[in-house]
């Protein structure tokens, strides 16, 4: 859940440069509504403000507008979006000169500016103040990991705690013994782990952001190993500007009353295409809920009447960041698949920690032919409704398998939520190793895009055609 819609922000600066046509620039003759803008709809003015507002959008997210906001004030939220707007009313003025469209004056650039920046900043606290809301009822929450124990580290978990709009929850601190560790139980918190523990608390615990404490010049080697290890896992890495007396250090620190943090490593998609994402899961699940309802009735009826068990399998799965959600499939194995499955792991065919036999002895006839053809796999559309997956993602892991992964880099996969499809499904499924499965989780984290998912939505069709589902 974003704070920052650059979808909104989009839309505002077409409302706010209509505006300006209509009253920013009034023609000799008299205000005419028909005759404006039969003059100024062109081609080439729709060019140049399509140019505009691709322009646009990158120059709000240099200016810090669609990075996490939680913990930034929110008259530090107001500066930006008004400097921004200003900034985007100067460039329309300069583009406007350079192309000599003189419909564009001085008048029309501050009308511009004056609507966008009050639509903006109006519809952004609405927004605001809802997020807030759920926040305080917790919804959206994010897991927070406090590494250090002095007086700074505990009077921002206090700021924290007496917040609970931010939809923080602090999972604990992370420290050696000192004489001022009793300060955390002190707070009310606990110790989760020493730094040699930090490891093994990662890989087991729900973290999506980590705050560092430390005094570096003497715990360096410390704060170094949270990086790499925080990078490993995608974990969001805080730290406290006062550290390296950043107090000024841009419009990206984030203010929270006394306390200022700077993320420095942030591996979340922050970006307005993370909303489209989300806009893009809920209309194609629903679109292929509605379509596909005949083939979800079919299917439950042989099912039922085929084999004895329920219709859909559940199944505790690892999601975004390591949190656990029941995932939802056709059914097709015999019941107590999951209670035979150690009696079969010498016939286990994948290298890792991923258990697959071909011809697996618990799958029911109807089953071969639903996961040949990825049938089984349709009723993950709801949980995608539900926001515990995404339709393109990385595969989503069981407890079983995930406990088995012995490099902590391969966890990086957790920080994005799992999909129904990625480029695993479309280069091979289970014909791809282990290692290389993992290496295209990598590649789909870090060269994602709204247009790659669609590239793969699209391979997936024929993926499917041609058989590669489970055999």
């Amino acid at each position: 859940m974003k704070r920052v819609s650059g979808l909104y922000d989009l839309g505002v600066l077409v409302v706010a440069f209509v505006a300006a046509a209509m009253f920013g620039h009034v023609p000799a003759g008299g205000f005419n509504v028909s005759r404006l803008m039969a003059l100024r709809i062109t081609v080439s003015n729709c060019l140049l403000f399509a140019l505009l507002l691709v322009v646009w959008h990158n120059l709000f997210i240099v200016c810090g507008l669609y990075v996490s906001k939680r913990l930034t004030r929110r008259r530090t939220e107001i500066y930006e979006m008004c400097k921004a707007s200003l900034l985007a009313a100067i460039l329309l003025l300069v583009a406007a000169k350079t192309f000599h469209k003189n419909m564009v004056t001085l008048t029309f650039a501050a009308v511009f500016w004056c609507i966008c920046a009050g639509l903006m900043v109006s519809g952004h606290m609405v927004a605001s103040a809802l997020v807030r809301f759920l926040r305080s009822r917790g919804r959206n929450a994010r897991f927070l990991l406090i590494v250090g124990s002095n007086a700074r580290a505990i009077e921002f978990s206090r700021q924290i705690s007496d917040r609970p709009e931010l939809g923080y929850r602090i999972v604990g601190f992370v420290d050696d013994e000192w004489a001022g560790i009793q300060n955390i139980s002190l707070a009310g918190y606990d110790c989760c782990c020493d730094f040699d523990g930090l490891a093994d608390f990662l890989r087991h615990n729900v973290v999506d952001e980590a705050a560092i404490y430390l005094p570096l010049r003497s715990y360096y080697e410390h704060a170094a190993r949270l990086v790499s290890l925080c990078e490993q896992h995608g974990i969001m890495i805080r730290v406290d500007t006062e550290i390296f007396n950043l107090r000024t250090a841009n419009n990206h620190t984030n203010d929270l009353d006394d306390e200022s943090q700077l993320p420095v490593a942030d591996h979340s998609i922050n970006m307005w295409p993370a909303v489209a994402k989300r806009v893009m899961d809920i209309a194609f699940s629903v679109l292929f809920l509605i379509i596909l309802a005949p083939v979800f009735i079919g299917v439950a009826i042989l099912i039922k009447f085929m084999s004895r068990g329920p219709v859909f399998f559940r199944q505790t799965r690892v999601g975004l960041n390591k949190r656990q959600f029941k995932i939802y499939k056709f059914r097709t194995m015999i019941s107590n698949a999951e209670q035979v499955q150690d009696q079969l792991l010498s016939m286990n065919e994948m290298t890792g920690p991923v258990f697959k036999i071909k011809n697996d002895p618990r799958v029911t006839p109807l089953g071969r032919v639903l996961r040949k053809t990825s049938i089984d796999e349709l009723p993950q559309l709801f949980n995608v409704l539900k926001g515990d997956m995404s339709l393109v993602g990385p595969r989503a892991m069981s407890m079983r398998d995930y406990k088995l992964f012995d490099q902590d880099w391969q966890r990086r996969r957790f920080s994005v939520k799992p999909g129904i499809t990625c480029l695993w499904q479309v280069r091979g499924r289970n014909s791809v190793p282990f290692d290389k499965w993992m290496e295209l989780d990598m590649q789909y984290i870090d060269k994602w895009s709204l247009w790659l998912d669609l590239k793969i939505l699209a391979q997936t069709v024929p993926a499917v055609l041609r058989g590669n589902g489970a055999a």
